[in-house]
């Protein structure tokens, strides 16, 4: 019987990746697990190392990669593909890229094809890009040191999601599906899983050689209802770097009922009363606050101005650092790249930095960024904070967010329930929905997936179309409540875009319950 790999061989249109794919495949089989220096890509990074000291480079790096995606949807009873990290339905591909600094200038060059005589070649190509690229040099560029590390690093997974039959995968959606269709007002639902698998082997000519393996799941549905109106409710599993575990722990089943009665609700119920009111909010919708006015402005090449032109740059000023009153006393947050499960959690960024977390806010002030090694030195730091990354072998390495979060409150911290008590007029907001921020990150608006009234400290009913004003710093210093560990969440994104050509980032963003006060709300009509 012909193999999917025989069978997807044949196939013209694609021959060329799939075989690419499938040579990294036989390579990493042949290669023993956890001992880098027997890899058959041992061989071939120093082919490019070697190629690249030939040509004078000053630093260069090799950077195999195979990533493989598989996603599936159910529209109500009918298999689709509209849900993955960056794409839907299957894919895999594989390749190579080599980074060299010569002439103190980036060059960068890939391949899908991972011969030695092209290793060679790519290893020129890069120099070459060098060369041409110094004509418009305006300094050198500039590496914090970094220790050598040979070293293997894995997430822990349960249960492969690659082993999992696409049978059972979608007989588990259409049983969520099946839970929610035929409750009076459902119209539609929507149900989804994505998995992501990266293999990494990094060698540098500092003498690192290092060799990882992530995976990434996500699952999550939505149910739309027709009332007064048409409303959806979502419910989403934290993404997390983890096996299938993520769908089949992620009480998918269990939520259902709950979020179809929800979706009901939210399309019958009025829209919110504009004016001045307090924000709870939960962990999920937080995720989307935090990731687009905390982690975004806090990249430092946003700060120096090299982004621009992918969603624009930042108002913190390098000065702010250690003196920017970003917010209340109450906020906190820390970059983290080790946290278990975290979606940015690797063992090493693609500099060959080995990852850690640190602070960016504490007590409200701003007192850290996000740097890598040809960062580090604006802020006169001696080492890189791994932020260093690249969707796949093709792209780029560049600056990256990783997981941020806003830190849990201490001992004696309010729980939810006791900051929903204590707020007079207010609206909790759930999940993500809408936002548009300006090009400094400083002006934003923001929507959810879900909203209720909060009246003389109760939940009194759902309402709709709800979306608030956040200038950045006015928001968190307006920070008065933050619950405990025992209410902290960590939420994330599979489609964080930055670049061009576009690249994707997967980070996770976690926090506690948090209230802001005096928040401008307005309903938006769609």
């Amino acid at each position: 019987m012909q193999s999917r790999r025989d069978f997807v061989k044949t196939l013209a249109a694609s021959g060329v990746a799939v075989a690419a794919s499938d040579l990294v495949a036989d390579l990493i089989a042949q290669s023993p697990k956890g001992r880098v220096l027997e890899s058959k890509f041992k061989g071939l990074s120093d082919i490019a190392l070697a190629e690249a000291r030939r040509s004078g480079c000053t630093y260069a790096d090799v950077r195999f990669a195979r990533n493989v995606n598989d996603s599936v949807s159910v529209r109500d009873r009918i298999v689709t593909n509209s849900f993955g990290f960056g794409g839907a339905g299957y894919s895999e591909s594989a390749g190579f890229g080599v980074r060299v600094i010569h002439g103190g200038v980036w060059g960068f060059a890939s391949s899908p094809l991972t011969t030695e005589d092209e290793v060679r070649r790519i290893a020129r190509m890069a120099v070459d890009v060098a060369k041409a690229s110094a004509v418009a040099k305006k300094i050198d560029v500039r590496l914090a040191p970094t220790p050598a590390y040979t070293d293997y690093w894995a997430v822990p997974i349960k249960v492969d999601p690659f082993k999992v039959s696409l049978d059972d995968k979608i007989a588990f959606l259409m049983k969520v599906n099946e839970t929610v269709l035929g409750k009076q007002g459902i119209i539609r639902m929507q149900s989804n899983m994505a998995f992501d698998y990266e293999w990494k082997y990094l060698a540098t000519s500092e003498g690192s050689y290092i060799e990882q393996d992530v995976w990434r799941t996500a699952a999550g549905y939505t149910a739309t209802a027709r009332g007064k109106g048409v409303k959806t409710r979502t419910f989403t599993v934290a993404p997390r770097t983890a096996g299938y575990e993520v769908v089949t722990e992620g009480k998918l089943l269990e939520n259902a009922e709950r979020i179809a009665a929800e979706a009901i609700e939210h399309a019958s119920a009025p829209p919110v009363s504009a004016g001045m009111k307090d924000l709870v909010l939960t962990p999920a919708h937080a995720m989307l606050t935090i990731h687009e006015i905390i982690a975004h402005p806090t990249e430092l090449d946003r700060v120096m101005g090299y982004e621009a032109n992918y969603a624009g740059t930042s108002f913190i000023k390098l000065a702010d650092v250690g003196t920017l009153k970003y917010g209340s006393k109450l906020f906190n947050v820390t970059a983290d790249r080790t946290i278990a499960g975290g979606m940015c959690t690797v063992g090493y960024d693609d500099d060959g930095v080995k990852t850690q977390e640190w602070p960016l806010v504490r007590d409200g002030v701003l007192v850290g960024l996000q740097t890598n090694r040809e960062t580090a030195h604006f802020m006169n730091e001696k080492e890189s904070r791994g932020c260093t990354f690249a969707t796949s072998w093709r792209n780029y390495p560049f600056l990256r967010m990783p997981n941020v979060h806003v830190d849990a409150g201490g001992a004696g911290s309010p729980t939810p329930e006791q900051i929903i008590a204590d707020t007079k007029e207010g609206i909790l907001i759930d999940g993500r929905g809408s936002y548009s921020i300006d090009q400094q990150r400083y002006n934003g608006q923001f929507g959810g997936d879900a909203f209720w009234e909060i009246k003389d400290g109760k939940i009194t009913r759902m309402v709709s179309d709800v979306t608030y004003n956040a200038i950045t710093t006015d928001f968190w210093n307006n920070l008065d409540a933050v619950s405990g560990k025992a209410s902290w969440e960590m939420h994330g994104t599979t489609g964080d875009a930055k670049g061009q050509p576009v690249q994707i980032n997967h980070p996770s963003h976690g926090s506690p319950y948090l209230r802001i006060k005096k928040v401008m709300v307005g309903a938006a009509y769609s």
